[in-house]
């Protein structure tokens, strides 16, 4: 007994005699493109709304560096740069909370240094195509402005003076077996300076958490606070 495949084919194409070409789609075939294409609309809704634009407010007196308001929506560049920043912050005693009794300025004052040269050469490194871009202009602008306006200004008045006053206390007979800690303490505008210090190192912190919210697109820094 000769047996018969009662198989449908998917899609049958016909060469007839006149060179007439047709294809025909199998119905079932046609389902399973359209709900394949059902699919594939839903996944690509999901994955731009999970990546879309989200408005952010920035304050700019948390950071010390004026008194309006900035609001962005950061595309993936912006994150990238945002990420990079928050990178810097997080592994450097600038954006981490300070506590002179343990801290050593000398040594605060380095980190801050690096990441002024690293920061530059961060943004330096942004192809200035994506300059044009307003969201990206603000958030180039607004880290600009936090070397400028939130670092420098206290570096200015404060780290050479102390660098000097220190060096030179270290050379005392008296300082040679004494803690960094307790030796900082003796410079005479210490309280002045710590205040200052402190001031902007605050400033930083918010900042570090702004920049966790950009790259997280949370709405809040309640859980990179609590990470800390």
């Amino acid at each position: 007994m000769e047996s018969s495949d009662s198989t449908p084919d998917l899609i049958s194409v016909v060469l007839d005699s006149s060179f007439n070409l047709s294809v025909d789609l199998n119905g079932y075939f046609v389902a399973l493109l359209l709900i394949l294409a059902i699919l594939g609309v839903f996944a690509y809704g999901k994955f731009v709304n999970n990546w879309k634009l989200k408005s952010f407010d920035i304050d700019e007196t948390e950071f010390g560096i004026g008194n309006h308001k900035v609001k962005l929506k950061p595309n993936l560049l912006d994150r990238q740069i945002a990420y990079q920043v928050w990178i810097e912050l997080s592994t450097r005693k600038i954006g981490l909370e300070i506590d002179l009794e343990d801290d050593v300025v000398y040594e605060i004052y380095d980190s801050w240094y690096s990441f002024f040269a690293i920061t530059r050469e961060l943004l330096k490194d942004v192809p200035v195509s994506k300059f044009k871009r307003a969201d990206t202009e603000k958030i180039i602008r607004l880290t600009i402005d936090i070397l400028n306006d939130g670092l420098r200004p206290h570096l200015t008045k404060w780290q050479s003076r102390f660098r000097k006053w220190y060096e030179n206390a270290l050379k005392n007979d008296e300082n040679l077996v004494a803690n960094p800690q307790d030796i900082q303490k003796q410079f005479p505008q210490f309280e002045d300076l710590e205040k200052d210090l402190l001031r902007v190192n605050a400033h930083l912190i918010n900042y570090r958490r702004k920049m966790y919210e950009i790259i997280s697109g949370l709405e809040s820094s309640a859980q990179e606070g609590a990470k800390d």
